[in-house]
């Protein structure tokens, strides 16, 4: 298979974001085809250190030719389980910054084996790590009614779940699902109404996607266990694609940011109101420029946020 080409989103921003001390260590949660990597290894010193993750095989394949620099390294495991890694390599409380570039990636969705994509027909997979859990094929096809319908409607947003829901329960006393085509004509069919701007199956895809990785459970975790590894004056940069992330990103920040709470009428000394903030925000919501989107339409929906740890 041909190397399929891959645009960091938000690239100079995202690192930018992370205000790189050329001789700090900087973890990069999500590698992906090393985009970000390659970036803030180019604003680091001889001294400083890059450590990435990545649970998907394919982008751990991709990092072989970063292996020569000394100040790398990459391990296979979900960003969630930084914490573990993290403190076995004695650097727990030293990082000066994490970046996460959560959901999918452009490689992800253009290789028609990973199952990612309605654009592309492929077995119906979709799993980041493919050597663990079940497929989307595999759970649509025990999965009950009202699981699925659940899954397409909280992390699809998709209003006609239901709708889908019953026509994958139809369908599998058939002919179970086995491909994305099939899969994408369902959702073609069942749902009623169309948005011109959008294909049909956005929102179910993307649901189902979420659901069988896990991802909002891994931004929870990762979020919390990236502050806990974070020294003093460390950054946390974090780009997300759609809003249940971006909500999750945004409440996370605000209340590590908000400190301890107290009544509103009742009087506080300023030091006890600052007790138990953990971050403050750096600057507001960064979108792409016109330019990044009209060069990759994949960034239009992005936003990066940036954090500080007190």
């Amino acid at each position: 298979m041909s190397e399929l080409i891959h645009h960091s989103v938000l690239l100079s921003e995202s690192v930018d974001g992370l205000n790189i001390d050329p001789n700090g260590v900087y973890v990069d949660a999500t590698f992906g085809r090393g985009g970000h990597s390659r970036e803030i290894l180019s604003r680091l010193g001889e001294h400083g250190r890059l450590v990435a993750f990545d649970r998907d095989k394919a982008a751990i394949d991709a990092a072989q030719p970063f292996l020569s620099d000394p100040r790398f390294s990459i391990h296979h495991c979900a960003f969630a389980n930084m914490k573990v890694v993290i403190n076995d390599l004695g650097l727990y409380g030293l990082i000066d910054g994490i970046l996460m570039d959560i959901g999918v990636s452009s490689p992800q969705l253009d290789d028609a084996s990973r199952g990612f994509s309605f654009q592309k027909d492929g077995p119906l997979d979709m799993r980041m790590d493919t050597g663990s859990g079940m497929s989307a094929a595999q759970w649509l096809n025990c999965a009950s009614l009202e699981e699925i319908a659940k899954v397409i409607k909280q992390y699809g947003e998709e209003k006609f779940g239901t709708r889908i829901a019953h026509a994958v329960i139809e369908q599998r006393a058939i002919k179970p699902l086995e491909t994305t085509a099939e899969f994408t004509k369902l959702i073609d069919q069942a749902v009623p109404v169309k948005d011109k701007h959008k294909h049909p199956a956005t929102r179910t895809f993307q649901g189902v996607r979420i659901f069988i990785n896990g991802e909002l459970k891994q931004l929870e975790l990762g979020l919390s266990e990236g502050v806990d590894v974070l020294k003093s004056g460390g950054r946390l940069a974090v780009i997300s694609f759609h809003s249940l992330e971006d909500r999750m990103v945004k409440r996370f920040i605000k209340k590590q940011s908000q400190g301890k709470q107290y009544p509103s009428k009742l009087p506080v000394a300023q030091e006890l109101l600052d007790q138990g903030k953990v971050l403050k925000p750096i600057g507001k919501a960064i979108k792409p420029s016109q330019a990044e989107i009209n060069k990759n339409v994949r960034a239009r929906s992005s936003v990066l946020r940036v954090a500080e740890k007190l």
